[in-house]
């Protein structure tokens, strides 16, 4: 047995890698990019010849995960909530066509937003799917967790969903590890159309899948995530789901007087739910989230009206929890911070790096543009998206990844014309390289602007993709050869770069402009390390 302290994150990755795992993909998205970089940097994942390479995007991964489980070995696919919606396709039917070697779909949701566009809960995608979903409450918990997973994804020949959040993700504890597993032998499925997703075929896995629904809630009934706390106070009982279960102990260091029924596992658990309610004068429900448990127990067989949380605002309905929301939900004195902020300290916002390139590009792209109205640049996920915040005042999108060149595309169909689109490199490779498609097909005045820093820089600087690729994509997919221009994001080539901007926006067709030069940060990496 072997004690360390590890990420969320990396209790997992280390979880997993012991539990043999044979391959994992992921593409990085905050606050999941651990997981990947930690088995990466594992000399255990590199003797084993594991597959840890980054996708093109978390479609692709989820696919290629897919592939893995098809071939009778373990893998698992990692990404950020909003990463789901990418992968949502191959989700909602990899339900149906199940698993063969255990698969594991990984998800860190973000909520109160720090890095991401929304908050979304998904837990309600693991639901719509009617597969089991896994949510640990802690570092231990966590690497315990994709054994089982594992185990419980071949017994029903069922992807699982395993769902994380910010603060466990991204916070240290101690954890012991257990004993190493050897990986499956490569063995195709018994059945050669179990993958095979024709009318027929799906059908009859469908019904096999609605089948399998009390055997998943049986298994979180008595899974190692759920158990059900006696307590002599039945004035109040208390349903803690994941992460929230370490915030009510907190509040209760010395035992908590309420029964407490901790959810770690769904399908909710009925039972447990009923011997709860029936004990109990009130029930107070701590999720991380949104009100997934807290909505089901209101539609429930009883006086809802038992049922507080986030709906009826004893908790806030946006935003993490904490220990300290969950005392005012419990009604008990919160003290008050024994520090206060000193004066002199002024909040600051995000800005783009000393030096970063895309603050050249930005300048030439703003001059570039003085002869045309303003509100016709549409940008994308990453750095360069703080080019929407002063000094640049640059850009007037974010919305999802690719979505730039598509909304420049359809404000062009609505004769807002040229309309320029900003996307980086590695969100260009991951869904813009589609949406150009279509701009080349319909020839539409959009002037594509790559902001090509040689990596992912958002994330911490993974490789990209799309590196020293993206001149020929662009020509491949049908962009003129002499409208796929390269500059230098320098200020001793501001005047040049804006006369090529200027040209490119007075063409009348597509056009693709890559601003090309290093990550500052990444380079000071290269220089340090060489």
């Amino acid at each position: 047995m072997e004690k360390f302290v590890p990420l969320g994150n990396e209790a997992l990755a280390q979880g997993a890698l012991d539990a043999g795992m044979s391959g994992i993909y992921a593409y990085p998205g905050t606050p999941s990019t651990e997981i990947m970089e930690y088995v990466q940097r594992s000399k255990e994942a590199a003797a084993r010849g594991i597959h840890r390479q980054w996708s093109a995007n978390e479609k692709t991964a989820l696919e290629a995960a897919l592939g893995m489980s098809y071939a009778g070995k373990r893998a698992m696919v990692c990404m950020k909530h909003v990463g789901l919606n990418v992968a949502a396709d191959p989700f909602m039917n990899a339900a149906i066509t199940g698993a063969n070697g255990g698969l594991i779909v990984t998800v860190a949701d973000d909520p109160s937003m720090h890095s991401s566009q929304n908050e979304q809960d998904s837990r309600y995608y693991g639901r719509y799917a009617m597969v089991p979903i896994l949510e640990p409450a802690d570092q231990q918990e966590a690497y315990d967790l994709p054994k089982y997973a594992f185990e419980l994804s071949e017994k029903h020949a069922i992807p699982v969903l395993v769902r994380l959040t910010t603060r466990l993700s991204h916070s240290r504890a101690d954890i012991v590890r257990g004993e190493a597993l050897p990986e499956n032998a490569l063995a195709i499925p018994a059945n050669l159309r179990q993958f095979v997703l024709l009318p027929a075929v799906s059908r009859r896995n469908y019904a096999h899948l609605l089948e399998k629904q009390r055997d998943f809630e049986r298994e979180a009934e008595q899974s190692f995530l759920t158990r059900y706390e006696d307590g002599p106070d039945k004035s109040l009982g208390i349903v803690a789901c994941g992460i929230a279960y370490n915030y009510l102990m907190e509040n209760y260091p010395d035992g908590c007087p309420h029964p407490v029924l901790k959810i770690g596992q769904y399908p909710v658990p009925t039972r447990l739910v009923a011997q709860l309610v029936e004990a109990c004068e009130s029930i107070l429900v701590l999720e991380e989230g949104a009100p997934l448990v807290e909505e089901m127990l209101r539609g429930y067989p009883f006086d809802s009206g038992k049922v507080r949380g986030r709906l009826d605002g004893t908790l806030p309905r946006a935003g993490e929890l904490n220990p300290n929301l969950v005392a005012k939900g419990l009604g008990r004195d919160v003290p008050e911070p024994g520090y206060t902020t000193p004066d002199i300290l002024v909040g600051r916002p995000p800005q783009l790096c000393d030096g970063c390139p895309h603050g050249d590009t930005y300048r030439a792209l703003n001059e570039a543009l003085e002869a045309y109205s303003k509100g016709r640049v549409f940008s994308d996920i990453g750095c360069y998206t703080l080019g929407a915040l002063p000094p640049y005042n640059a850009i007037n999108s974010c919305v999802d990844m690719g979505a730039s060149i598509t909304m420049a595309k359809g404000a062009t169909d609505a004769g807002l014309a040229p309309a320029v689109a900003v996307i980086g490199d590695s969100t260009f490779s991951h869904s813009g390289m589609t949406g150009l498609l279509d701009v080349v097909n319909a020839n539409a005045p959009v002037k594509v602007v790559i902001v090509d820093n040689q990596t992912t820089a958002m994330t911490g600087g993974q490789d990209s993709p799309a590196t020293g690729q993206i001149e020929q994509i662009a020509m491949g997919l049908g962009v003129p050869e002499e409208h796929v221009r390269v500059i230098t994001p320098l200020p001793r080539q501001h005047e040049a770069n804006v006369a090529v901007i200027r040209e490119e926006l007075g063409y009348e067709g597509v056009s693709v402009i890559i601003a090309r030069r290093e990550c500052i940060e990444t380079a000071k990496r290269r220089r340090k390390s060489s």
